[in-house]
C-alpha cells in the first residue's frame, strides 16, 4: 500500500510517500513517518482523512489501533493522509504533577514563613486556628489530586501539547498565591468557630465524594485508557452527568465558607465557570455519542 502524506494545505509531507504492508495499522503509518522524519514522534502527530474542498465536514481522525484498510474506501492500494503536527508533547501525568505541584509547595510558604514583612507588615502575627485548618485542608487537596493522578486517573489521550504546562501553572500556581497571601495574612479577620466548622466539614464530604467519584470514573477505562465514551452511573452520577466537576466546585465552597476571602470567591467563581463549560461540552459528547435520549 503506498501511503501520500499531505498537510492541511496540500503540501507533501513526506516526499515519495511511504510504502507499507496491507495490513499495515495506523500505528504502523506513524513510526514510519517517524523515521522519515524524527521530530514528529507518534504522539506528536495527528492523522486525518482528507475533505471535500469547502465542506463543513469534520475530518476523520484515525485510530492509531485501526488496519489502514478500514480508511482505504476499498482502493486498498492508494491512501491519501492529512497530517497536522501537534507540537511538542507531555504526559498528562507530568502536565497534572507540575500544575498541582505549584499550590501545594506556594501555600505553606504563605502559612510558615515571615513572607509578610517584605510587604511592609513587621508585627507579631497571630495564626488562627482557621489559618492552621485552612493549610491542612488545602494541602490534603492537592496531595489527593497528585495520588489520583499517578494511582486512579485513566488517561484516553497519552499526551497534552507542552504549552498546556505553562498555561495550566500559570493559572493554578497564581491563584495558590493570591489565596495563601490573603487566608495567611495578619490582618485576616477569621469567621466564627460554627462556620468554620460547617464549611470544612461540608468541604472534606466533597472531597472525599470527588475521590470516589474518579473512582468510578476509572473503572470505566481499561488500563491501557481505552473504553470509549460511556455514561457513568452510580452515586452523584446518577444525578448529574459530571459529578466529579459538582463536588470540586463544592469542596471550593466549603473552604470558602470557612476561609471567607475575596481571593478564594474569585477563584471558585473563575473555576466554576471553566468546569461548567467542560460538564456541558461532555454531557453533549456523551449524548451524541451514547445515542442518549434521556439525558
Amino acid at each position: 500500500m503506498k501511503v501520500t502524506v499531505v498537510s492541511r494545505s496540500g503540501r507533501e509531507v513526506i516526499k515519495g510517500g511511504l510504502e507499507l504492508n496491507d495490513s499495515a495499522t495506523v500505528a504502523d503509518l506513524q513510526e514510519a513517518i517517524h523515521k522519515r522524519t524524527k521530530k514528529f514522534y507518534p504522539s506528536r502527530q495527528r492523522l486525518t482523512l482528507p475533505v471535500a474542498p469547502g465542506s463543513k465536514e469534520r475530518p476523520v481522525v484515525l485510530n492509531s489501533k485501526k488496519s489502514l484498510k478500514e480508511y482505504s474506501d476499498g482502493n486498498s492500494g492508494n491512501l491519501t493522509i492529512v497530517f497536522k503536527d501537534l507540537g511538542p508533547q507531555v504526559s498528562y501525568r507530568t502536565l497534572f504533577f507540575f500544575e498541582y505541584l505549584g499550590p501545594l509547595v506556594l501555600y505553606p510558604i504563605f502559612y510558615y514563613f515571615p513572607v509578610y514583612k517584605y510587604f511592609g507588615y513587621e508585627g507579631e502575627r497571630i495564626i488562627h486556628p482557621v489559618q492552621t485548618y485552612a493549610l491542612y485542608y488545602w494541602c490534603f487537596h492537592y496531595f489527593k489530586r497528585i495520588m489520583e493522578t499517578f494511582f486512579v486517573h485513566r488517561f484516553s489521550h497519552a499526551t497534552s501539547p507542552l504549552s498546556n504546562v505553562f498555561r495550566n501553572c500559570v493559572y493554578y500556581w497564581t491563584f495558590g498565591s493570591y489565596i495563601a497571601y490573603y487566608v495567611n495574612h495578619p490582618l485576616y479577620t477569621p469567621v466564627s468557630d460554627l462556620q468554620m466548622k460547617i464549611g470544612f466539614g461540608f468541604g472534606l464530604i466533597c472531597q472525599l465524594s470527588n475521590l470516589y467519584c474518579h473512582i468510578l470514573l476509572r473503572n470505566l477505562r481499561r488500563p491501557d485508557g481505552n473504553g470509549g465514551y460511556q455514561i457513568p452511573s452510580g452515586f452523584l452520577f446518577n444525578i448529574v452527568t459530571c459529578a466529579n466537576y459538582t463536588t470540586e466546585i463544592y469542596q471550593w465552597l466549603g473552604f470558602n465558607i470557612a476561609t471567607q476571602t475575596v481571593a478564594g470567591y474569585i477563584f471558585l467563581l473563575v473555576a466554576t465557570a471553566i468546569m461548567t463549560n467542560w460538564a456541558l461540552a461532555k454531557h453533549r459528547r456523551l449524548k451524541k455519542v451514547t445515542f442518549c435520549t434521556y439525558c
